[in-house]
């Protein structure tokens, strides 16, 4: 999803993916950083596509605004080695109740809400759409913003243009440009983006 734009696939797609992944003995790793954002917008079930994996990590921190955390799944053999690997390299720890809590919170209460998120995202690739300079914005299906600028302006000097306006985007290319919105951006922020891009 990530270098994709923000672009997901569809369980048929994931299915197909898993049948080949079957035939030649291959286990299926789900990096699901972003995997509730894909969800709100399909309306699949978290089941059906875990049925698809065998193993899934999922993220708490980005767009479900958990201070860190993730989440590691799969089949009870997999947890144990998993476990045993994060305690080999350090990874333990007893105190982790509070950063358990937030993650549930989390997992409850922010989930709904990464479609404002990608409402957001959609205005900005609207906004973007009038700016002489764009090039080409990719499709905008979750809260990722990516769009391309002609051969004659490099993304790193575009960048630096934005930050002065006191814009914060990234560069994705030499010629590519990465907004996301989050939990912390608001129609507010929206609404100032669109004042410091017309300066």
């Amino acid at each position: 999803m990530n270098k994709g734009g923000g672009c997901y696939y569809t369980l048929p797609e994931i299915a197909a993916i898993r049948q080949v992944c079957t035939e030649h003995n291959l286990p299926l790793h789900l990096d699901g950083a972003r995997l509730f954002n894909a969800l709100v917008e399909t309306g699949e079930s978290t089941e059906a596509n875990g049925q698809l994996f065998d193993s899934i990590s999922i993220c708490l921190s980005k767009g479900l605004g958990c201070p860190v955390g993730s989440l590691l799944l799969g089949k009870r053999e997999f947890i144990a080695q998993a476990r045993r690997y994060r305690k080999l390299m350090g990874g333990g720890w007893r105190q982790a109740g509070f950063l358990a809590a937030a993650g549930i919170y989390a997992l409850d209460h922010q989930v709904n809400r990464l479609k404002l998120d990608h409402s957001r995202a959609r205005k900005i690739g609207a906004m973007l759409a009038t700016r002489s300079e764009v090039q080409e914005i990719y499709p905008i299906d979750t809260n990722i913003v990516i769009f391309r600028l002609p051969d004659t302006i490099m993304a790193a000097d575009y960048v630096q243009q934005l930050a002065e306006k006191r814009i914060r985007g990234v560069t994705f290319g030499k010629h590519l440009v990465r907004f996301v919105t989050h939990l912390d951006f608001t129609d507010e922020h929206l609404a100032e983006l669109e004042t410091r891009l017309a300066i």
